[in-house]
Formats: structure tokens, sequence, C-alpha cells
């Protein structure tokens, strides 16, 4: 093989390496936009009728709440379930973090890329909802951020039982550095905020 031969088929491979991480956060840029009409309506159902409501027939996740961001005019529906496939349409409520709602810890998840591309903006003091499915709409203000090691901290309440005795907490959890070029990296961006009903 001649060596131009050889560097043509590097140059090949790496393009199409390079195609493919394209074609891949496309994918879940179309997920995020593509599935919003459907999880909205869904939402609105879930309201108006009290039970879960799936955007799709085949989904295998629901919207359980809804949060708004007042001073960034933002709204987002929070899925149940913060695993990969809740994950690519929304933010997700973490499992074994109080329920929407409840006094406790909350735990909400998302992309840094698409549904919470946002947080780098919330500031301390800013207001956030969060309107469970059924119930009164939750009023928090964030009181801080943190950047975390997901390896070495804990993401969620150690204790159920010590947290619901501590009042609403909600906690937001996404990937960082927000402009990553790569996705899935160990450190977290987190904001904390707490409140309560009314």
């Amino acid at each position: 093989m001649t060596p131009a031969l050889v560097t043509g088929g590097v140059a090949l491979g790496l393009g199409l390496v390079g195609l493919w991480q394209l074609g891949d956060g496309a994918a879940t840029l179309a997920k995020a936009t593509l599935s919003g009409p459907l999880i909205n309506h869904a939402w609105a159902e879930t309201r108006e009728t009290g039970s879960a409501t799936r955007p799709w027939p085949w989904a295998d996740t629901w919207p359980v709440a809804r949060l708004s961001f007042p001073r960034l005019a933002r709204h987002v529906p929070v899925l149940s379930g913060a695993d990969g496939s809740s994950l690519a349409f929304g933010p997700g409520h973490v499992a074994g973090t109080a329920a929407p709602g409840e006094p406790g810890s909350v735990a909400i998840a998302a992309h840094r890329d698409t549904h919470f591309n946002f947080l780098k903006d919330v500031e301390p003091g800013d207001r956030i909802e969060l309107e469970p499915a059924d119930g009164p709409v939750m009023r928090y203000r964030v009181t801080g951020t943190a950047v975390v090691d997901s390896r070495t901290t804990g993401l969620t309440p150690a204790s159920e039982a010590e947290d619901a005795a501590e009042g609403y907490r909600l906690t937001l959890i996404t990937c960082y550095p927000f402009d990553a070029l790569e996705a899935g990296g160990p450190m977290r961006y987190l904001v904390f905020a707490e409140g309560g009903a009314g």
C-alpha cells in the first residue's frame, strides 16, 4: 500500500466517524424537539383527567410535573424516570427522591445540550415553580449551584426519611461543562432550591 492510500483511508475513516457522531447528536436533538408537542399535550391531558397519559402509545414514560423558570420564561414538562429512554425526550424525575409535590428532596435530571441547556443562566434567588400532576404548584428559590464529580459525590439524598423531615428541596442535575464536545463525562452541574406549597 502506498502512503497516499493509507492516508486517504485514515482520512475517510475519521470522516465517517465524525459523520456518525454528528448524526447521533442530531438524532438526540430531533427527539427532544419533535416530541415536545406530544409531551405537552399528554401533560395537559394528565392535569385535566388526573391520570397518567403517555405521549404516544408505545412510550415508556409520561409527564409527572412541569417546571417553570419565570425570569427566563422557560417551561419544561418533567417525565417519569431519569434513564436514557426518558432523558432523550425531556427532564426526568430521579427515582428514589421525593415525588413532585411531596415533602423532601425532589431531584430532576436532563441533558445539558437540550432541555437543561439554560441552567447555566439560573441565578441564586431565582424562582422555580414545580407543578405536580395532582396538587398545588410548589414554589422554590434557588439557593446555589455546584459542580461535582459523579464518581465521588452522591447526587441524591442518602435517606428519604431524613430528607422528609427537612422540608421541601429541589435539585436539578445536568452534565457539565455545558459546551463539552463529548457527552457523558463524570462532571455534573447542580442547582439547589428550597421552598414549599403556595
